[in-house]
């Protein structure tokens, strides 16, 4: 039996939910569809779906050959899409993720540019502060603020945005603001992302100072909502802050303590082949946020 049409029934199933609606798609019996996926599953020596009266369900193993061979199927279609076509112009889906605020700041004013750019690309833009798997989540590309350990996936890093220490003018009346990083012992120091240890710099160089308080959250919107309010005092990145460090209420401290700075990345799994409307979305993203952060 011919591989590709093995490879091809495969994907169908999976993304049809069942056998019958995968038939439908490829316009196969559905004899012809189990065939074809028992003839896969023989030559890999693995079952690739759990099979019942009711439902079609990925193996462990299945998923990851799914995740594996989507894209180069998707590669094979575009690279005979090159060949056909005498003008290509990139199309199909691309699943970004970014950071709450970062993204509404960074992310979001530039989506129109793109979308005009190249019309019949679609996007799926996810905004959250938690770390996305990008394998098991079905993300393109993501973009992240800080440090990346992800062993599967590329990083290119495209610029860097400094730390900035801040409170209100509401906190720092009932507190007195903080002259070194040692004072910030005494201080209620919001913690976001589990951030315990804030890093400063200064005549006896890089210090990690011990924080703790009586918030903590995994979004920044919600730390910077408290600083606003005159709950104690945050830590960000500038590119975090662009209208808040014009606030008349809002005074940064430890100015001449906080010259570290965190990475701004763009991350995509670790493949051998990678779409082309997704190295096109990752470009622009990679041009434009350098010269907007």
């Amino acid at each position: 039996m011919d591989r590709f049409h093995e490879l091809t029934a495969f994907i169908t199933v999976v993304e049809a939910g069942g056998f019958s609606a995968a038939a439908r798609r490829l316009d196969d019996s559905q004899s012809g569809m189990s065939k074809s996926i028992s003839a896969l599953e023989k030559r890999l020596g693995v079952l690739l779906f759990n099979r019942s009266t009711r439902s079609v369900t990925l193996t462990d193993q299945g998923r990851k050959y799914y995740d594996r061979i989507k894209p180069l199927l998707e590669e094979m279609d575009e690279a005979d899409g090159e060949l056909t076509s005498s003008a290509l112009e990139v199309s199909g889906l691309v699943r970004i993720a970014a950071p709450s605020t970062f993204g509404r700041l960074h992310v979001l004013p530039l989506i129109p540019q793109l979308l005009v750019r190249h019309p019949k690309v679609e996007l799926d833009l996810s905004l959250s502060d938690s770390v996305r798997d990008l394998l098991a989540d079905g993300i393109d590309m993501a973009i992240r603020v800080g440090p990346v350990h992800d062993p599967d996936s590329v990083v290119k890093r495209v610029t860097g945005s400094a730390l900035v220490c801040v409170g209100s003018r509401e906190y720092f009346a009932r507190h007195e603001a903080p002259k070194s990083p040692e004072d910030l012992v005494n201080h209620n120091c919001l913690v976001y992302n589990e951030t315990t240890n804030w890093a400063f710099s200064g005549p006896k160089g890089n210090v990690s100072v011990p924080v703790s308080g009586n918030l903590s959250s995994n979004s920044m919107e919600t730390i910077l909502s408290a600083v606003l309010a005159g709950v104690g005092i945050g830590m960000f990145t500038r590119a975090s802050l662009v209208d808040e460090l014009q606030h008349p209420d809002i005074v940064t401290v430890l100015d001449q303590f906080t010259n570290e700075t965190r990475d701004v990345s763009v991350i995509w799994p670790k493949r051998r082949f990678v779409l082309a409307r997704v190295r096109v979305v990752t470009d622009f993203f990679v041009t434009m946020l350098s010269q907007r952060v």
